[in-house]
């Protein structure tokens, strides 16, 4: 996206009659030349618009077509894990796997070998909110990526033998995301902090799930989730919007609109202030986990908290730097050698967040660390200053526009933004809203949400140093004089 501004910038400059083109100076025999570059502002400004159409089946069209000759399009649905029940956990992922495996009009190996024909990628991912299937490709063959799309979702065969396979594969990758310890980690918080809650039970499902799961599941989440309105068609890179939405009309138009049943309603998801610990002193470090219960996407308070969160960031000890780092927090685990490393996290759904620490230490820093994580929770409550906030602003600009670099992320961007806020922030609307807060905004937010609040804590491995749960209770406020 960089090199798409500045190319923009550059003619923009070049269309300005009070601008001169160059300057041209003579230092003995060399020359040199002083362009004007664009500002800031000027580079938001310069991003292509984002383009929304809604079909008549209520399926919506949004893309931003940059120029370039590869694009990104893919179907982003308002469907995962959250609107599972006990019974069926895990179907969304489930059906993510089965939905390559052949259709009524292409085998598996014909799919695979179209789609690496064409020199294209196909994908998808599902999240606790939303299933995700994208295809990369040039744009001169969005028309067959659209109809592949299309095809996948609509007319997969979903066969028997390929279920009893895929089976295995999803046990086998239950298996390895038990190796990953912050994976673990995450889905134990979720586990406590919306314990008795959809949003409480993993993406992947139980094990007992996995193997009693039938064909008439995986259709009958389909037919119940897979309709017009909970579905977005995003494009980015090289993409005409016309010709995206006579794609879409030609081949999305025939998905349904209404329910068979009663419309699932997404269920409210309770909070709780709780603790789960797997202790196990075989393990060489402990992973701890704390969050509050924070907002959901559309909270006017999102942006101060992505701010706070931003304040105190993420450190890892191969990161070097040592105290002379900006964050504190960092600073005293630079200096003081207290944890291995450590990550702040805003994790946003529709109507509820975690916002919290991760970190991974020695058995015995844990107390310690547990302390200065705290005790810089509080400062975010009482006493940051503008200076902080201001280069925490400045850092979040920076990382959102880095995000978006490449015709994928800003798919996603489109196709995320269309399911949490039912359109797509502009670049200088959202850089209005995080430049309008001030520390005192990042203070009062910090406040209601973590000042004097019960936690969610989550910890696995040698925890034995890991206060009991009312100590950490304790932590949570400054006792005032």
């Amino acid at each position: 996206m960089a090199t798409r501004l500045v190319r923009a910038a550059t003619l923009l400059c070049k269309n300005s009659p009070r601008q001169p083109l160059a300057q041209t100076s003579s230092i003995g025999t060399q020359k040199w030349h002083k362009r004007q570059v664009a500002t800031y502002p000027e580079t938001l400004l310069n991003v292509p618009e984002t383009k929304i159409t809604t079909l008549d089946n209520g399926l919506r069209v949004a893309s931003e077509d940059s120029g370039i000759p590869t694009c990104t399009v893919g179907l982003w649905i308002d469907a995962g894990s959250r609107y599972e029940n006990a019974g069926n956990n895990g179907v969304a992922h489930f059906l993510e796997h089965m939905i390559f495996k052949g259709t009524k009009h292409r085998s598996q190996m014909e799919l695979e070998l179209e789609i690496e024909n064409m020199g294209a990628h196909l994908n998808a991912y599902t999240s606790r909110e939303q299933t995700v299937y994208y295809a990369k490709s040039f744009s001169k063959d969005l028309p067959k990526a659209v109809e592949i799309l299309a095809d996948i979702v609509q007319n997969s065969t979903l066969g028997e033998t390929e279920i009893n396979r895929e089976r295995g594969v999803i046990l086998r990758e239950m298996e390895e995301v038990e190796t990953n310890l912050q994976e673990v980690i995450f889905d134990h918080l979720h586990t406590t902090a919306y314990q008795g809650t959809a949003l409480g039970r993993t993406i992947l499902g139980p094990t007992e799930n996995i193997k009693s799961l039938v064909r008439d599941d995986l259709l009958t989440y389909i037919s119940t989730h897979y309709k017009g309105p909970r579905i977005v068609l995003s494009g980015a890179g090289g993409i005409d919007h016309n010709e995206l939405v006579a794609l879409a009309n030609k081949h999305l138009g025939k998905i349904g609109s209404e329910y068979e049943n009663e419309i699932p309603v997404l269920p409210p998801c309770r909070f709780t202030g709780s603790e789960i610990r797997v202790r196990d002193d075989s393990m060489p470090l402990a992973h701890i986990a704390i969050a509050v219960e924070s907002v959901g996407w559309s909270h006017p308070d999102t942006i101060p908290l992505m701010i706070a969160n931003t304040l105190i960031g993420t450190w890892d000890r191969s990161h070097g730097g040592g105290t002379n780092v900006a964050s504190k927090l960092a600073s005293v685990c630079g200096g003081s050698n207290l944890c291995h490393s450590f990550q702040s996290f805003n994790t946003c759904y529709t109507d509820t967040g975690l916002w919290g620490m991760y970190f991974v230490t020695d058995n015995m820093n844990i107390d310690d660390m547990l302390f200065y994580v705290q005790n810089e929770w509080m400062r975010l409550c009482t006493s940051v200053t503008e200076s902080e906030v201001t280069r925490a602003k400045n850092l979040l600009k920076t990382n959102m526009l880095l995000q978006l670099d490449g015709s994928t992320p800003i798919c996603e961007d489109i196709g995320r933004q269309m399911l949490c806020y039912g359109r797509r922030m502009s670049l200088p609307e959202l850089d209005a809203r995080i430049e309008a807060v001030t520390a005192k905004t990042v203070r009062d937010a910090c406040t209601r949400y973590i000042y004097d609040k019960c936690p969610a804590v989550a910890g696995v491995g040698p925890i034995e140093q890991l206060p009991e749960y009312n100590r950490i209770r304790g932590g949570m406020y400054w006792v005032r004089h």
